[in-house]
């Protein structure tokens, strides 16, 4: 799951349940600036932080599965 695949995640889980994203921030105990980086899909933030928002909906971060050839296809691209 790429950064935008979260944040498009987050965003939408928390639209479902009709919060802003200051009551986010205040449910999750989470700063308003994190909530907005996250879901903005900043690619940097702190995995703990991450994975507090993530358990609000039930969920959690965790090792997934890639697609060989796409990386190949990157590899291939950087050493031009």
């Amino acid at each position: 799951m790429d950064a935008h695949n979260l944040a498009d995640f987050v965003v939408q889980r928390r639209k479902a349940l009709k919060l802003t994203q200051p009551q986010l921030a205040d449910r999750v105990g989470v700063g308003l600036r994190f909530v907005r980086e996250l879901e903005g899909g900043k690619p940097t933030l702190r995995m703990d932080k991450v994975n507090e928002v993530l358990r609000f909906f039930g969920c959690e971060l965790g090792p997934v599965p890639i697609d060989r050839s796409a990386l190949n296809d990157n590899t291939s691209t950087n050493d031009a």
